[in-house]
């Protein structure tokens, strides 16, 4: 059987497990103060003076007010389609007793939460975190975080997988061939699903263009993107694999025309790690969550970054 029909049943399968998954599972982060299905996103520049962390705290049930306002988060610059800016912090590492040429320059970290509205669990892990980046090992590598890339998405009434135009943001990357290859796939494999519509054109979403502005400004060595509900870890770019953080497992999801995996892995050579979280509504345990963080940087330690290009892109082998 080829490998590109192999990949697609073993993700027919993850959807089935996870179906199960969300009917097992009770919502615990949840819409608490949300609008009514179907009311639109105001406009940020409508609301001049806008509280952006009451909006998420509204929408998590697991995130405080205060501690949104105390993870730094500040408007990137950059507004989504409804005018919700993007936020972001960058985290510089500590400073350490050694100094001159032979110290060496931090790992520059990209993590990203929230590219999927309905994937709620993704920027809700990616606050906790925050909480615990100034502790070692984080401290040592320079963050660059946004925990919600898709606020419209988010947002809305209904939390939706696409953003305001109805794209869906992961198919949304300049991939090589897309102009051919993403239509095709979204017409002839997903049924023209609006869920995955792709876009008329690569980067013509405000969000997937601020991505991808950002890994040509920060520079990564490695990116994180969190989602849901999968239960898996994905991976593609030019490092060794992990095997597992906390209870999941490194098992190959795909390569997709216009997704940021193929884009940053396979095309522009920076290691990307897509944490698929095992529900899109119920958070992993605090245990759990902090094996996922722990054993996510012992990987980053051990693994990255190594010389770009010396390697091809690696989607077998897993290392710990």
């Amino acid at each position: 059987m080829p490998e590109t029909a192999v990949r697609l049943l073993r993700r027919g399968a993850l959807a089935a497990a996870c179906c199960a998954a969300l009917v097992a599972h009770a919502p615990v982060v949840a819409a608490v103060t949300a609008p009514q299905p179907g009311t639109a996103v105001k406009s940020a520049r409508s609301v001049p003076g806008v509280d952006w962390c009451q909006r998420f705290a509204d929408r998590l049930a697991s995130l405080s007010l205060d501690t949104c306002r105390q993870s730094g988060l500040a408007p990137s610059g950059t507004l989504s389609v409804q005018g919700f800016p993007i936020l972001q912090r960058q985290i510089l590492p500590v400073k350490t007793a050694k100094a001159g040429k032979d110290r060496k320059p931090a790992v520059r970290v990209l993590l990203l939460g929230g590219i999927h509205g309905d994937e709620l669990t993704s920027p809700a892990i990616v606050f906790k975190w925050m909480q615990w980046m100034h502790m070692a090992p984080a401290q040592d590598f320079h963050w660059n975080v946004a925990p919600v890339v898709n606020p419209d998405g988010f947002l809305t009434g209904k939390p939706k997988r696409m953003n305001a135009n109805g794209v869906d943001l992961n198919r949304n990357f300049p991939t090589p061939g897309w102009h051919e290859e993403a239509p095709h796939y979204w017409i002839q494999r997903t049924g023209r699903d609006p869920r995955r519509y792709p876009g008329k054109q690569p980067l013509s979403e405000p969000e997937s263009r601020w991505v991808n502005d950002e890994i040509a400004r920060f520079n990564p060595d490695v990116v994180i993107s969190v989602h849901a509900p999968f239960g898996v870890l994905d991976f593609d770019g030019p490092v060794q694999p992990p095997r597992k953080f906390g209870r999941l497992v490194f098992t190959p999801v795909g390569v997709y025309p216009g997704s940021l995996g193929n884009y940053s892995g396979m095309h522009k050579k920076v290691p990307i790690i897509t944490i698929e979280l095992p529900n899109a509504v119920a958070m992993p345990s605090e245990a759990e969550s902090q094996r996922i963080w722990q054993d996510m940087l012992t990987w980053i330690q051990r693994n990255v970054p190594q010389k770009r290009g010396a390697t091809p892109a690696i989607r077998q082998v897993a290392a710990r």
